[in-house]
């Protein structure tokens, strides 16, 4: 079964641009070394809970926006494989949570085992 890196993201809305242009170049890279997708997704119906959502996740400021991300491998060594040529590569290398248009701090990410694939 396949294996997902997912992401919970805030962007501030006047870097959204930027981000989109970081996470294209992210995401060519990936693809070129194996991941099966590569998907950025920017918040269009997301409240406030009252205990749990996504904006509480990564503490929401009024100008930001939260991006929703997910890459896909074929397994989890599939995906360790992947990343090791990523943080190689030196397209992605330079990059730091300091260059990013995001506070980096707020990211929420983890590897996830997909247990149904319709």
């Amino acid at each position: 079964m396949a294996y997902v890196d997912g992401f919970v993201v805030p962007v501030p809305k006047g870097n959204l641009e930027k981000y989109r242009e970081i996470a294209t170049q992210c995401g060519k890279v990936w693809m070129e070394h194996g991941a099966l997708q590569y998907r950025e997704s920017v918040a269009d119906d997301v409240k406030p809970g009252k205990l749990t959502s996504f904006p509480q996740s990564v503490d929401l400021k009024d100008d930001e926006i939260v991006i929703f991300s997910w890459i896909v491998y074929q397994s989890r060594a599939h995906r360790d494989e992947v990343n090791d040529k990523v943080m190689k590569d030196p397209r992605i290398a330079g990059m730091s949570p300091e260059t990013m248009p995001f506070d980096a701090r707020r990211m929420i990410y983890g590897g996830f085992e997909m247990i149904v694939d319709l």
